[in-house]
């Protein structure tokens, strides 16, 4: 299946149905009165996470959805059915916005999550509702109200605890295929990974987490250089990245130019993400003379300057990646014995930061993309400089 992390639908939730004018016509009973009835509620749109998607390819292909409209009132006393509300199920990690205004929707988060995009239209009233002492044939009715149509911008961020980041063949889907059962494709030239792939780290029957492999970046890939940015939304959710180097690039590339490239491109993209916990992990550690390893990886790590956690590996020969996975989960138990109430505010507050800033970056992309195809893509409006602004 193509994976197809963003999408673009028109949602539009059905009518109200209008109250009827109607009064009692029976045989024998003289004067019967209104009895006219209310029409139906329109049905309303909303989305639902389903654990079992991963992509949001469906939308791409079938980009419209309408409700059924809420039946009109009829006589004695009859209300109108209402317009059944629709559901469309979308994968775990979708973060929903407006399209139009460009405002923030919501967030699909959990297995069942409903969220309400397009509400139904009241029902009318019929003429029944209407009659008074004073007033007792009433011919007032009201009509249905209009549904909510609303343009929505769906952007899926994968659901992982730890990112993978760095460039092109540093050994990501390497790393990934000797932690977890997951089996991306593996070879010796750039952009094997094409899109990100999940993988389930077991270190105990309760003890796992979950690492995304993002394809790699190169410079300039903040303006769509390599693949671009495109998947780098997916760190937005992680709790921790893992900045990986390779120690000896085959195309003898100097590892701390290649390490700042990734700083700068993340940074630009994201000062959110940039802002994560980051761990220095060193890759194809094997590949190094035994006795020279310690001193080379020692003065890559004082050249490149990195204050935090920093580790050498080596995937195809496992050499150090169990040890890397357990500080991990440690990291993590840590983490969640240390969360406060002022902490889970803080982190909440940090991913309303990501998600604007993750959103921004993107609508500033596609109009780009858009003045090229029009043909008046202005040089001087390449650099990419908004501000945002999110509810705290």
């Amino acid at each position: 299946m193509k994976f197809v992390d963003e999408a673009t639908i028109r949602v539009e939730a059905g009518k109200g149905g209008n109250g009827c004018l109607s009064f009692r016509r029976e045989k024998f009973v003289e004067k019967g009165g209104p009895d006219g009835g209310d029409g139906g509620d329109g049905g309303s749109v909303y989305l639902v996470g389903d654990e079992a998607l991963n992509t949001l390819v469906d939308y791409r292909f079938q980009p419209r959805y309408r409700a059924p409209k809420g039946e009109h009132g009829k006589g004695s006393d009859r209300t109108g059915a209402s317009g059944a509300d629709i559901e469309l199920k979308v994968p775990l990690g979708t973060s929903v916005f407006d399209e139009d205004s460009g405002s923030y929707v919501g967030d699909i988060s959990k297995p069942m999550d409903r969220l309400l995009v397009a509400r139904g239209g009241k029902h009318g009233l019929g003429n029944t509702r209407f009659k008074s002492s004073t007033n007792r044939a009433p011919r007032q009715t009201t009509d249905g109200e209009p549904g909510e149509i609303k343009n929505l911008r769906l952007e899926l961020k994968l659901i992982a605890d730890v990112g993978l980041l760095g460039l092109p063949n540093v050994g990501k889907s390497t790393l990934i295929r000797a932690v977890s059962a997951a089996r991306p494709k593996v070879a010796d030239y750039p952009f094997t990974t094409l899109v990100p792939n999940l993988g389930v780290v077991r270190l105990g029957e309760s003890a796992s987490f979950v690492v995304a492999d993002i394809p790699g970046l190169i410079e300039g890939a903040a303006e769509g250089a390599g693949l671009g940015v495109q998947f780098l939304k997916h760190l937005a959710r992680t709790r921790l990245l893992l900045h990986l180097v390779d120690v000896a690039p085959v195309d003898g590339s100097d590892p701390v130019d290649n390490f700042r490239v990734i700083e700068a491109e993340l940074a630009r993209y994201s000062e959110g993400i940039a802002d994560k916990d980051r761990w220095l992990v060193f890759t194809k550690t094997d590949l190094l003379p035994i006795d020279q390893r310690d001193a080379r990886i020692a003065a890559l790590r004082e050249a490149i300057g990195f204050e935090g956690s920093g580790f050498q590996v080596s995937s195809v020969s496992n050499r150090g990646t169990t040890e890397l996975m357990r500080q991990v989960h440690r990291y993590f138990q840590e983490l969640d014995a240390a969360d406060s109430a002022d902490d889970v505010a803080a982190e909440a507050e940090k991913e309303a930061r990501i998600r604007e800033e993750v959103h921004a970056f993107s609508a500033w992309q596609r109009q780009k993309r858009r003045a090229r195809r029009q043909g008046d893509d202005d040089d001087d409006d390449d650099d990419y400089d908004v501000e945002v602004h999110y509810e705290q």
